[in-house]
């Protein structure tokens, strides 16, 4: 698999500053805004690939860091929920000018933009959800799915004092670990690995990663919060597309059945083939193909 070192090199970087946060992001292209929101363990430089084929496709494609993933991206308001992350995507669109953008996410990225699409929908065209699901039935997977148990023992483990130095250890070959399991077949290239790696391995980046999972299971104390993460994880009024890979080890596909109940606004749902959890640089091409045909549809 060739590296991605020559689109990354294409992409122009600057902070923004939105929501209380100066964010990383990498930009390429001119026209309607699409944002790529990446999750974990991963960072917006996965999306060159996908970035420039959307710039060749006629938009301005936008992949931002989240928040917690750069040296002084500390939450402000100490939350790593869905609906903050939501909120994070909704101030971007505005603090890069526009109205309204069309949102595509993967992973934890997925679930930032399910909120920014259930608090906003004026503003979000059309979203795509890619490997992580939308709604309640993540929930009983945890607590009674065998499988699911299995396949995010990471979530749980993350709760501990060992997690930090776990992930650390070994140049952080619990990382390659996971990037293995989940994406069985396909190997990060060696320069990607690095670059990832550093990262993760910034000041005070991991801690905040870890966060995300953190607030995972419980809920928020402050009322006012608890209706706005209520809010965050409403049905979804957005025309909308789902892909999973089919061997994704990190989620099963099988998570994402009945999701068409919770988006009223009309949900197109693909199990992609032969691919596993971070299909958007596995077949980058395919990948996109069905995110512009959505997106033009």
């Amino acid at each position: 698999m060739p590296s991605t070192h020559h689109a990354f090199e294409s992409l122009a970087h600057r902070t923004v500053r939105a929501n209380g946060l100066d964010i990383p992001i990498l930009e390429t292209g001119a026209g309607p805004l699409v944002l790529c929101l990446h999750g974990f363990p991963d960072h917006a430089r996965t999306w060159a690939p996908i970035l420039e084929h959307l710039a060749r496709a006629g938009y301005w494609a936008v992949a931002p860091a989240q928040r917690g993933y750069w040296s002084g991206g500390a939450a402000p308001d100490q939350s790593y929920r869905a609906s903050a992350t939501g909120q994070d995507v909704l101030a971007l669109i505005g603090a890069l000018e526009r109205d309204d953008a069309d949102v595509i996410g993967h992973d934890l990225g997925a679930r930032a933009g399910y909120a920014a699409a259930s608090l906003d929908p004026d503003r979000v065209r059309r979203l795509v959800g890619m490997s992580v699901p939308h709604g309640t039935q993540l929930r009983p997977a945890f607590l009674a799915d065998g499988d699911q148990q299995r396949r995010s023992w990471y979530m749980f483990f993350f709760q501990t004092a060992l997690a930090e130095p776990a992930v650390q250890l070994d140049d952080f070959a619990f990382i390659d670990r996971l990037w293995r399991e989940w994406s069985p077949g396909y190997e990060l290239p060696a320069s990607e690995r690095s670059a990832l790696k550093e990262t993760l391995g910034q000041p005070g980046v991991l801690v905040e990663t870890l966060g995300y999972y953190r607030q995972l299971f419980g809920s928020p104390r402050d009322e006012e919060f608890q209706e706005l993460e209520r809010r965050a994880n409403a049905p979804i009024n957005v025309p909308s597309l789902y892909l999973h890979g089919a061997d994704d080890g990190c989620m099963s596909a099988e998570l994402s059945l009945g999701m068409e109940k919770l988006f009223p606004g009309g949900l197109q749902r693909i199990v992609v083939p032969d691919v596993g959890h971070f299909l958007h640089l596995e077949q980058p091409d395919l990948i996109t193909h069905h995110i512009l045909a959505f997106l033009k549809g």
